[in-house]
């Protein structure tokens, strides 16, 4: 469904002159910014473990295969790392990519104006700031992970129009 309205282009996969018709799957086109910013449009939603954009669309919108429009409000378009990982795949990523998930990744302070719940990183050195907090590798990933699993969703009312407009936005490209 989703990659059936990207546009088709002439292209030679092997450089060798014998040029074929495929899907030009690097196409990308985005929300307008009116339908972006109306909050009226959207929920706000923390995905569970294990969830897959795929589960909540059937789940939301009664078929799996509007899978792209959860992905597409949300301007993701990395799976892996836009989309919140599973428990056993964030511990695994987290150990693959750190010697030693454990150690200082950097230091945080209060905002001293304004939202004080706000953190500031200070970078790895808190000389300046003696009761800096320190937040570990995996703090600073387990922080990321929450925030990736804050996504929106779309109101079930508006598929077909954000469909329509997909569709129209794709057919206005040369490529």
């Amino acid at each position: 469904m989703y990659f059936s309205k990207f546009p088709q282009i002439i292209y030679d996969a092997k450089g060798n002159g014998n040029f074929q018709i495929a899907t030009n799957m690097l196409k990308r086109v985005a929300l307008k910014t009116k339908v972006r910013t109306n909050t009226l449009l959207y929920d706000t939603y923390d995905v569970k473990e294990g969830e897959t954009p795929e589960s909540i669309a059937f789940k939301l919108y009664g078929d799996s295969e509007y899978h792209w429009i959860v992905l597409y409000v949300n301007n993701i378009t990395d799976r892996y790392h836009d989309w919140p990982m599973s428990t056993p795949q964030f511990l695994d990523f987290v150990n693959e990519k750190y010697a030693n998930p454990d150690a200082l990744h950097h230091y945080e302070i209060p905002q001293s104006s304004g939202d004080t719940t706000i953190k500031i990183d200070i970078g790895t050195d808190n000389t300046d700031y003696p009761s800096a907090t320190t937040v570990t590798n995996f703090e600073f990933e387990q922080d990321r992970q929450d925030t990736v699993r804050q996504i929106r969703l779309l109101d079930p009312a508006y598929v077909d129009q954000v469909t329509a407009e997909f569709e129209s936005l794709m057919k206005q490209s040369l490529l």
